[in-house]
């Protein structure tokens, strides 16, 4: 892995969001994207490039891929990895993206519904985060 690559990789608001996410466990793309709320074609971009950087990986799973971060990367780059957690935990963007992860993990939703009506979806994350903060 060449650092100056991770650091490229690194150095975008959008791919931290994800390898945020990403920190916390494995992902398809439909789930980042509702997620974060962004098109699947810049998920899948910036997918890419943390992939080709060597930060993340993906397993195909039946008809869809997941990603995580790659064990090769946070055994070569330990240090920075635990920086990376330890500041991401610090960040109010970072911590909402969590927050809506975990909500969503809660509701027992998939891949599947997101692909049949991802409003659906989107509607309960949006009333369960509201509900978090009132």
């Amino acid at each position: 892995m060449d650092l100056i690559e991770i650091f490229k990789a690194l150095g975008d608001e959008n791919r931290i969001r994800i390898l945020n996410l990403l920190l916390k466990q494995e992902l398809c793309v439909c789930e980042i994207e509702t997620l974060l709320d962004m098109t699947q074609s810049n998920v899948s971009r910036h997918l890419n490039k943390l992939k080709s950087a060597g930060v993340i990986t993906n397993e195909k799973k039946s008809q869809w891929v997941y990603y995580k971060v790659d064990n090769g990367f946070i055994e070569g780059n330990y240090l920075l990895y635990e920086f990376i957690k330890k500041k991401m935990d610090e960040n109010a963007q970072l911590l909402k993206d969590a927050e809506r992860l975990k909500k969503y993990k809660s509701s027992n939703f998939s891949c599947e519904q997101l692909r049949e009506d991802k409003s659906q979806v989107l509607e309960y994350l949006q009333g369960q985060c509201d509900n978090a903060r009132g």
